[in-house]
């Protein structure tokens, strides 16, 4: 796609770890949740390796690369068509705050959202998340 400037392996990366701690805060959540076991939850989450894996990994990619990695995520939610992706790099480029990697990762459907933007922009969401493992 003309204005992306994120490889699909690197967001398939991203993808494959946001599974892992979607997982991972899942196995959490038996549905007995009191205050305090929220509380407990946000504490491991915090401490998470994967967790700390996937945030410096946001954290470092460069400008670019963090504002077509919020975008892909806005066209996947359905904020923002296929056809507007120009518009939505615009968009995550004009709004782009330091903390780009706690926006993404607070995103609790973002695993899903990215796979759906590559699919609509015609990307192998397969592809994308085989090479992320280097497969």
């Amino acid at each position: 796609m003309a204005g992306l400037e994120i490889s699909p392996s690197k967001v398939g990366y991203v993808i494959v770890k946001a599974r892992e701690l979607a997982a991972k805060v899942a196995a959490w959540d038996d549905g007995a949740t009191s205050e305090h076991d929220a509380d407990s939850i946000l504490e491991s989450f915090s401490d998470d390796a994967t967790h700390a894996e996937l945030k410096e990994f946001i954290h470092d990619l460069n400008e670019d690369e963090q504002v077509s990695l919020v975008a892909l995520a806005w066209v996947g939610r359905g904020s923002f068509g296929p056809e507007e992706l120009d518009e939505a790099l615009a968009t995550a480029r004009t709004e782009r705050t330091d903390r780009t990697e706690d926006y993404l990762i607070g995103m609790p459907l973002l695993p899903d959202y990215l796979e759906e933007a590559l699919d609509r922009l015609g990307y192998s969401v397969e592809d994308a998340e085989d090479d992320a493992l280097g497969d």
